[in-house]
């Protein structure tokens, strides 16, 4: 790799200014990333994306759903074991919309440190249990900063294996003006080393897969993760 390497830290210096050249360069690196990528996907992507984006290091829970009809009553249990409000803002996505929300008052506009947030994602990535959001009209990218609980829906079908999965999947001219990868629940250490949640984004993080044919339950995940606090 370090050939190529060197061309493309060249190109960039001046010794060569082709675009064709550079691109070249680049090309070549990327066609050897699938032999690099460590051995550490296995399965079904949707359960490996579920076991990493549920384990104790991302700060998140999870359950699993048949359907997206489904989402509402998950919302339901999550905000009931944390005895929250019935109320929360909607990702104004036309397929939430479809869905029954009885009992729950839903409104779309979100503001600054909104109690909780509901919205379903583009996709995600099992190599690192992350949501995948392209922003545009039915996902607002504050949707994804702004409420302190955020519960999300993903469909286990847009579950990719790897990073470079997602990225062959949408040509660069498809790729919308923003795009947001979200692993886990926000949080940092930066201040004198101590844990706080909701630094950069929700500090709190509840993934909802569909899935309508999941496999037998995996022994580390059980079908459902109580939402509870961290």
């Amino acid at each position: 790799m370090s050939g190529a390497r060197n061309e493309i830290l060249a190109a960039a210096g001046g010794a060569s200014t082709d675009p064709a050249a550079i691109a070249a360069a680049a090309a070549r690196l990327l066609d050897r990333v699938p032999g690099l990528r460590p051995d550490r996907v296995s399965g079904r992507p949707a359960d490996a994306f579920l076991l990493r984006a549920s384990s104790p290091a991302m700060g998140a829970t999870a359950e699993r759903v048949a359907s997206l009809a489904d989402f509402p009553a998950a919302v339901r249990r999550y905000l009931a074991a944390w005895t929250l409000a019935p109320a929360l803002a909607l990702q104004p996505h036309p397929a939430l919309r479809a869905l029954d929300w009885t009992g729950i008052e839903i409104h779309e506009a979100i503001g600054l440190d909104e109690p909780v947030a509901a919205g379903l994602a583009l996709g995600g990535i099992a190599e690192t249990g992350s949501l995948v959001f392209h922003s545009g009209p039915d996902a607002p990218t504050l949707f994804g900063f702004l409420p302190v609980h955020h519960i999300v829906a993903v469909e286990a079908d847009r579950i990719w294996p790897w990073l470079e999965d997602y990225a062959a999947a949408f040509a660069p001219a498809s790729q919308p003006r923003n795009v947001n990868l979200i692993t886990g629940a926000s949080g940092t250490t930066d201040i004198e080393g101590a844990l706080v949640r909701g630094a950069h984004g929700p500090g709190h993080l509840h993934i909802v897969l569909v899935d309508p044919d999941p496999a037998p339950p995996h022994p580390d995940f059980p079908a459902t993760t109580i939402a509870k606090s961290i």
